[in-house]
């Protein structure tokens, strides 16, 4: 029997989930606060298909990016989604961030991603302005066009019956209890209240202040929400690489790294900026004054011959934290009946990079958690 399910936030989590839910049979509506799909952690990101190089091994996050890199490799195929496996280079700048970057390589390993561990010289061979004393080359890695994925989730969506309501944000409601349905109330000035079989929490950076918005919210053991605002910055010509470049990694941050676009086109970013709200209503993206210097500074580390005056911002992104700034980054959480006791409820909890990667997985994921037992 088709189960009414309401899945919040159409960003790429949210809308792989509803598409999931949708072709297994259920009835999926996906309320959207805003008017159109994938208006934030979704389109303000660096558009990487990430292999898989730096989760610990065993973790959801590792197992997800993993089998939803495959995933989406072969939907985008399928579908004719733009995408390019371009492939990565993580380098080391100095002799002291080769340790960081043979971690790196374990870690793939354990995770069954495949990496090359390459020489100066031979990093140089394939990227000749490349600067650095090492290099892990992820050949697996790639970028993908996100709005024509996130079109192409909503068009399978709609094909199975499932539809999406715009300017539609949850308000709150109660849990239901006992396998009872759960009341929601969606709307802003003309707020109405619906009931729902299923619900899946993809709210992304408004997910715990969504979640504690429910009577009986505090069976969730919800995390504090923390945000990260990492600025981006576009390059004025033609970078001269033809692979990511990204830093060795440094503690939960990868560094500003360089991506390319479908078209060639080189952008930098992120750089991190913690936030110093826990409410997501307060949350803007306007770009942090005076980041080009310090821009310049991180990429001249591995592309010396940067052009002067080369850099200029261009947008920013917010991600959603559920760890503080000098602690390590924690595991996604997807939290279900067997972690909350809630019928029918899935939080999807500090959904950040590799999210995009991880999309079709985490439903598929969310999709098992849900089954009747």
């Amino acid at each position: 029997m088709a189960r009414d399910v309401l899945v919040i936030g159409a960003g790429v989590v949210g809308l792989a989930v509803a598409r999931a839910l949708a072709l297994a049979g259920d009835q999926v509506l996906v309320a959207e606060a805003t008017g159109q799909i994938g208006s934030g952690v979704s389109s303000r990101n660096s558009e990487v298909l990430h292999a898989g190089l730096y989760y610990k091994p065993g973790s959801l996050k590792a197992r997800v990016c993993v089998a939803g890199r495959a995933q989406l490799v072969t939907y985008c195929e399928a579908r004719s989604v733009p995408y390019a496996l371009c492939g990565k280079l993580v380098v080391a700048t100095a002799e002291d961030q080769v340790p960081a970057l043979r971690s790196l390589e374990e870690k793939a390993t354990a995770n069954g991603v495949r990496t090359a561990w390459l020489t100066a010289q031979e990093a140089q061979a394939l990227e000749p302005a490349l600067n650095c004393v090492a290099a892990l080359h992820s050949p697996d890695t790639g970028i993908v066009d996100s709005h024509s994925l996130m079109l192409a989730l909503q068009a399978d969506l709609e094909a199975a019956g499932g539809q999406v309501a715009f300017a539609s944000p949850v308000v709150g409601g109660i849990l239901g209890q006992a396998g009872a349905p759960h009341v929601v109330r969606i709307g802003g000035d003309d707020t109405s209240e619906w009931t729902f079989d299923v619900v899946v929490n993809a709210a992304a950076l408004s997910a715990v202040s969504v979640a504690a918005s429910f009577e009986g919210s505090s069976v969730f053991r919800l995390p504090v929400a923390r945000f990260a605002k990492g600025n981006y910055c576009a390059l004025t010509g033609k970078a001269p690489f033809k692979h990511l470049i990204y830093p060795a990694p440094k503690d939960a941050w990868l560094g500003v790294h360089l991506t390319l676009d479908l078209a060639g086109q080189a952008r930098f970013g992120p750089d991190i900026h913690w936030l110093d709200t826990t409410d997501s209503a307060d949350l803007n993206y306007d770009a942090t004054p005076g980041i080009v210097p310090a821009f310049e500074e991180s990429v001249r580390a591995y592309w010396p011959s940067l052009p002067d005056g080369a850099l200029h911002p261009t947008y920013t992104g917010i991600r959603p934290k559920i760890h503080g700034a000098h602690e390590p980054a924690p595991d996604f959480r997807v939290d279900g009946p067997a972690q909350h006791g809630v019928p029918g409820w899935v939080n999807l909890l500090g959904i950040e990079s590799p999210g995009l990667t991880s999309s079709m997985a985490l439903a598929d994921h969310v999709v098992s958690l849900l089954k009747p037992t």
